[in-house]
């Protein structure tokens, strides 16, 4: 375990969350909000301390990077981000509890979008930004982004930057869209600053207040969905919802299909992932409007329905999280159509949560590839995707995947059920936190939140929350003896 370049990197990244803390400073000194203020700048002050002695004890890291380095790597740099990235609420006194403090920041940087916030209108600017930021900065991964902006050095690699780039980002397998992975960091941010500026245009010409642009193109463009009304997109004009309802579903499409697109457009428009991505999201805004249309319940004209199912399909879908009604008032058939739109998720290498579409196809492939095994025992049976053989390595990861994030669902629904809410609030609360969706149905719908639950369950929901952005392997990675125990090295003495 390379522990040096560890520190090294958590220095680097502290001192980069201390610089995204000076905009929500700016922004509460220029509204004379001071105890918010303070609490960014003595954020600020102790994130740059920290990291500037961590980065300077280690800077002179030697260059052997493993797969298991950045691993550790990704899931305390999460851990860490998120620590320091709570403390303006605390020490503000905004939010005086630390665990609900951690428990918002943590659903901010993974784009989850739960909140513990009753009054989320009573937050002081400052910290709405920062908190609407978070979502912007842990939808492609604040990692990948220190790799796009540092240049290739001493202790930095073609080996590190892949490995770093393979835990932190979704889906099952992560390629290079260049030779260097640092370039491919660089297109990647790119393409996501390009789309987030094109939402916030877009926004504005909506009428919508500056501020308010920024913060929801933030919270799309992550796929997070806080919002900064309480009625989170409910009062914006059914222009700026659809604005917001095509953008969701834009930042659920894979990143490397966009590049794709700019280079061969034929090829981007036959990826069989965003083909069965829009497929599903098109068939399910299409069975809850008809639902929703015909049912007892007055849902309004079929343009208020079309406008609603589409609205929060994409919102659900790409687990981002708006809303702008409550769902849970709607008919069994379509709250199910919810329910498993949570589980499946966008696209893989978006900055949407969930299991992802691709898993998906690979589970179906792979389905199909056994029963024709069945049939015709000698055959030979080649599972592609867009039409590539698929190693058997990414089918084994699935499989393992798929085991682990059913055990940690069982588990942590069992966990928070001590709290005595009903079936469906607990289970739609842990996969919403799972599947990095933010709201659930019934206590956790749209209307309501997650304030209710004990301190205990908001640390089961928050490592849920981890685990569904980091997918699951990091965290293991992190708390296993077998990663540390080859070398056999003290981690106190390595650094």
């Amino acid at each position: 375990m390379n522990y040096k370049v560890i520190g090294r990197y958590l220095g680097l990244l502290l001192i980069t969350e201390g610089v995204f803390l000076i905009p929500p400073a700016l922004i509460s000194l220029f509204l004379h909000e001071s105890n918010a203020f303070y609490a960014v700048l003595a954020t600020i002050l102790l994130a740059a301390v920290v990291g500037g002695v961590l980065f300077l004890l280690c800077r002179k890291c030697k260059r052997e990077f493993y797969a298991k380095d950045g691993l550790v790597l990704v899931a305390l740099a999460w851990f860490v981000l998120s620590a320091f990235g709570a403390l303006p609420f605390t020490l503000s006194g905004e939010i005086p509890n630390y665990i609900d403090a951690l428990f918002e920041i943590i659903s901010g940087f993974t784009t989850t979008g739960a909140s513990i916030l009753t009054d989320i209108e009573a937050v002081s600017k400052g910290l709405l930004f920062w908190r609407s930021f978070t979502h912007w900065l842990g939808g492609m991964g604040i990692l990948v982004f220190i790799m796009a902006i540092e240049p290739s050095g001493k202790g930095k690699g073609n080996s590190f930057s892949l490995h770093v780039m393979r835990a932190e980002s979704p889906g099952p397998s992560v390629g290079k869209l260049v030779p260097k992975i640092g370039l491919t960091a660089k297109i990647l941010y790119a393409l996501y600053i390009a789309l987030t500026v094109l939402c916030i245009g877009m926004l504005l010409l909506g009428g919508m207040p500056v501020f308010d642009s920024f913060c929801i193109a933030f919270g799309t463009a992550g796929t997070g969905g806080f919002g900064i009304l309480n009625d989170s997109m409910a009062s914006y004009s059914p222009y700026l919802q659809t604005v917001v309802t095509v953008f969701m579903a834009l930042f659920g499409i894979n990143f490397s299909v966009y590049y794709l697109f700019l280079r061969n457009p034929r090829a981007a428009l036959r990826d069989e992932e965003v083909r069965t991505y829009l497929l599903i999201m098109f068939g399910a805004v299409l069975l809850i409007t008809l639902n929703i249309y015909f049912s007892a319940t007055d849902f309004g004209s079929f343009k208020e329905c079309l406008h609603s199912a589409a609205f929060h399909v994409s919102s659900i879908m790409t687990t981002t999280g708006f809303s702008i009604a409550d769902y849970n008032l709607w008919p069994s058939f379509s709250k199910w159509i919810i329910l498993l739109l949570m589980l499946l998720g966008a696209c893989a290498g978006s900055t949407g949560g969930g299991i992802k579409i691709a898993r998906f196809l690979l589970i179906f492939k792979s389905m199909r590839a056994g029963f024709k095994r069945m049939l015709h025992p000698r055959s030979v049976q080649v599972i592609t995707l867009n039409g590539k053989p698929v190693e058997d390595g990414i089918l084994q990861g699935l499989w393992v995947y798929l085991s682990a994030y059913a055990v940690i669902f069982v588990i942590s629904t069992l966990l928070i059920s001590i709290d005595g809410f009903s079936v469906l609030t607990n289970l739609s609360a842990t996969l919403s936190c799972l599947s990095n969706i933010g709201p659930g149905l019934d206590t956790v719908g749209p209307a309501g939140n997650f304030a209710s639950f004990s301190w205990f369950s908001k640390i089961v929901l928050s490592l849920d929350m981890l685990f569904g952005r980091l997918e699951i392997f990091p965290l293991i990675a992190l708390f296993s003896h077998d990663v540390y125990r080859r070398r056999n090295i003290n981690i106190r003495r390595a650094l």
